[in-house]
């Protein structure tokens, strides 16, 4: 049992160093393309509520999702369980809070922080927000369904980045951190009633 909670505990911090880690590619790769990560990243209470606001399309995509049973969609609900179940079920919901907003930063930071403004400035705006989403998906490709949502939902956080006129990273941050936190919880809850369910 302790080398099980020891598994539990390095999937938790492997994961928090991973996405934190993505930072560190971002400044690197800003400083190839002379590309700036923070650049567009200021405090503001118009992209904070704009961030909140526009989440909810984005969960209420991720809820229409559980409740479709097509074999593609079957398979990405059964290996996140199977992947983030496991490892994630036993932290608090602070705990993935923190997750979330690491992997919604990093991510951020490095996508629409460096890889979307390179290519905008070598190809254009359009070029940007397509060919940049399209690695962000391919990044994420545990299936290809899976891949293809990645890339949608990047683009998403791609249009966000300049939602009301204002180019500001912190918007696709919040969506993208508080999108993952609300799918920890909910993929969370589901993992810890099938493990009632088969204690019964």
């Amino acid at each position: 049992m302790a080398k099980l909670q020891l598994k539990f505990d390095e999937f938790y911090k492997a994961a928090c160093y991973f996405e934190a880690s993505l930072v560190v590619v971002a400044v690197l790769l800003g400083w190839l393309s002379d590309t700036n990560p923070f650049k567009n990243l200021y405090f503001s209470e118009t992209a904070i509520a704009y961030g909140v606001l526009g989440t909810i399309p984005l969960f209420l995509m991720f809820l229409g999702l559980e409740k479709l049973q097509g074999h593609s969609v079957v398979t990405i609900k059964k290996m996140l369980l199977n992947t983030l179940g496991p490892g994630l079920h036993r932290y608090h919901w602070t705990d993935l809070l923190f997750l979330a907003a690491i992997a919604g930063i990093s991510e951020e930071v490095l996508f629409r922080g460096v890889i979307q403004p390179w290519i905008e400035s070598l190809w254009g705006i359009s070029a940007g927000l397509v060919l940049s989403n399209i690695i962000f998906g391919l990044v994420h490709a545990v299936t290809p369904l899976y891949a293809v949502l990645a890339t949608l939902v990047g683009i998403y956080f791609g249009l966000a980045l300049d939602y009301g006129g204002d180019r500001n990273l912190l918007t696709p941050i919040i969506i993208h951190s508080l999108y993952d936190f609300l799918a920890f919880v909910a993929l969370m809850r589901v993992y810890r009633a099938s493990l009632e369910t088969a204690i019964k």
